[in-house]
């Protein structure tokens, strides 16, 4: 050994030393996300207030040097000397983890903010840090610079005004980028005021644009669900709400039922994005089932189907299921999945109870949804057969996988390559082309079915997209099984025209509908073939935008020039796809990310569903932006 392991040698990081060390511990990571991560952390704080009922109104300013001002007129933190600490509560939560007001539940009943590490979080890691309270009729400010106190904390005059001003410059030594994005900021906010109806959220951007959003919905989560369901036919006509308190947890659930085949239920616990779910989805699922399938016998309609599944009574369900509780327990720092045990019980009972009795004031409601159930258990029992041709018994079985598939050599998932290629000649080449050792090609034949029409058994009814499940190996629905995947890099490879750029779509909206675990463990991306190919005497370049083929252009003799403008991958030799579109030493492939899943539901319905007028209008809003359009 080189030195030696000894008492010496351990160090202990004190405060928030550890914080600017280790930064993605504590706000996931020091990237675009870790970034806006800092907002959400301070804007939580006054979320806190509104939900103790002290606040109803937050300012988010991004400024010119993109520092972000965050203002509320809560109670402010508290400024009096600790009888511990013996410093001022406001020095104390700023600069030590685990300190704040969440921990006694007397001074917030519920919140979000549960470790107490937020905004001492967002202290360290800002270059400079401003917070001034306005507190009894006084203001106090005191000013940190990573971390560290400049001063005491001192009062500098007189106000009417409650509240907190807390401004931070990101530490440029910490993050990747600084610089905010405005859309970024605009979803999350928009998300907390429709989870706390009537508290008013501004963002606004200095930076010269002059930008601001308003968010605020007296109609809460309700609200939510209607902006869900914008571009979409309700076939109910009216949205579903209750909400209770029960043993100290509050629930609020807005449902209602579309005319599509997808279900869209997005749970939250304490305005915390529950994306994993947990025992409130449990409980409300189980509920719902049970509620309705009571209803089917009530309705007399069980002769026609003796008994609905889960995935039959939440085909076309939009749901929002928002709970508060004093003392959540979430699976691990992410916050992703709620683990209450109780919770479980106490959202049943009370969904079980509030459904029902909505069911009988409103039974032409009801009978429209079991109406809609029965059709889609009918559908379930005919893909059963379907499904069950593209479930793979097991990975070593290689005569269960398709045959047009040109599968790898390597068996480790981690180090494999799937290129789903538009049509046989381009499969062709990128078979010749591609290294045999990891990556796989699946030529598809035309274009797949369009699944945000069809219900599941005319999905596994199309060849192609059968095709795809058994090759990619995860099955789907209730079968799905991320880590069955047989590839971690699947890559859509099609021509650059308008046909590539619809099957494309296609693609995509299929993975986001049937497999969004592969877009979220980021499994999924687009290849970037280039647009033309340029020969000057022996030299060979390729480009892959109009802009890039005229810098090319500038700097070569243009009259020995030529060009080639590639229609499709069929016109490249294996040669030419592999060095421009298949090394992964040379070739350019887009990750496939959901960083708005709301907005991404939003924009397959738009372009893939049946309303004509939504689609036009996106057409028209958007056709400035178009590139390489194919005439």
């Amino acid at each position: 050994m080189t030195s030696d392991y000894s008492a010496d040698k351990i160090q202990v990081l004190e405060g928030l030393e550890a914080v600017r060390k280790r930064p993605a511990m504590y706000i996931g990571s020091t990237d675009h996300n870790g970034l806006h991560h800092l907002v959400y952390e301070v804007v939580d704080n006054s979320i806190d207030e509104a939900l103790a009922g002290v606040c109803d109104t937050i300012v988010v300013t991004i400024r010119a040097d993109n520092s972000i001002e965050v203002i509320d007129n809560g109670r402010g933190i508290p400024v009096e000397i600790h009888p511990v600490y013996k410093a001022s509560a406001l020095e104390i939560v700023l600069t030590k983890l685990h300190a704040g007001g969440k921990f006694d539940n007397q001074s917030y009943k519920v919140s979000g903010g549960l470790h107490g590490v937020g905004v001492s979080v967002v202290n360290a890691l800002s270059a400079e840090m401003k917070v001034e309270v306005y507190r009894d009729g006084k203001t106090y400010v005191q000013n940190y610079v990573r971390g560290i106190p400049k001063e005491k904390v001192k009062q500098t005059g007189e106000t009417k005004k409650n509240g907190t001003r807390v401004v931070f410059k990101p530490d440029s030594k910490i993050f990747e980028t600084t610089e905010y994005n405005f859309d970024t900021l605009a979803r999350r906010l928009r998300e907390l005021a429709f989870l706390n109806g009537g508290v008013k959220i501004i963002l606004r951007d200095d930076r010269g644009k002059g930008k601001e959003s308003v968010f605020q919905f007296k109609g809460g989560i309700v609200s939510f669900v209607q902006y869900l369901n914008e571009n979409k036919v309700s076939i109910t006509k009216k949205t579903i709400f209750f909400h209770s308190v029960r043993d100290k947890v509050d629930i609020e659930v807005a449902m209602d039922y579309i005319d599509s085949y997808n279900e869209l239920v997005y749970t939250y616990a304490n305005n915390i994005n529950t994306k994993e779910g947990g025992t409130h989805l449990i409980g409300f699922k189980s509920a719902l089932t049970r509620v309705l399938n009571e209803f089917l016998k009530k309705e007399g309609l069980d002769k026609k189907m003796a008994q609905l599944s889960g995935d039959d009574v939440r085909e076309g369900l939009v749901a929002i299921v928002s709970v508060k509780l004093p003392n959540p327990q979430f699976e691990g720092q992410t916050k992703m999945k709620l683990g209450n045990g109780d919770v479980k019980g106490i959202v049943e009972s009370a969904t079980i109870e509030n459904l029902g009795q909505f069911f009988e004031e409103n039974p032409q409601v009801v009978r429209k949804i079991l109406d809609k159930c029965i059709l889609s258990a009918q559908a379930r029992l005919a893909a059963k057969k379907a499904k069950e041709l593209t479930r793979r018994k097991n990975a070593l079985e290689n005569d269960t996988l398709p045959g047009k598939l040109a599968d790898c050599s390597e068996r480790d998932p981690a180090h494999c390559e799937l290129y789903l290629v538009e049509g046989d000649s381009a499969g062709g080449s990128a078979k010749q082309g591609r290294d045999r050792g990891f990556q796989a090609i699946l030529p598809l034949k035309g274009k797949i079915l369009n699944v945000e029409k069809s219900r599941l058994d005319k999905v596994l009814s199309n060849e192609e997209i059968k095709t795809i499940i058994t090759a990619i190996g995860t099955g789907i629905g209730d079968e799905f099984d991320i880590v069955k995947t047989r590839y971690h890099k699947i890559i859509i490879m099609t021509d650059a025209d308008v046909d590539g750029s619809h099957i494309r779509t296609l693609l995509l909206t299929f993975f986001f509908r049937y497999m969004p675990e592969t877009i979220r463990n980021g499994y999924l991306y687009i290849a970037q073939p280039p647009l033309y190919s340029i020969k000057s005497g022996k030299e060979k370049l390729y480009a892959y935008t109009d802009e890039e083929r005229d810098k090319i252009l500038k700097g070569i003799d243009k009259s020995k020039a030529s060009i080639q403008r590639y229609k499709g991958l069929g016109e490249m030799n294996p040669d030419q796809l592999w060095e421009t579109t298949m090394d992964p030493a040379r070739r350019t492939i887009l990750q496939v990310n959901m960083e708005d899943e709301v907005e991404a539901e939003d924009v397959f319905t738009v372009l893939m569903g049946d309303a004509v007028e939504p689609r036009r209008k996106f057409i028209e809003d958007n056709a400035r932006n178009v590139r390489n359009l194919d005439l």
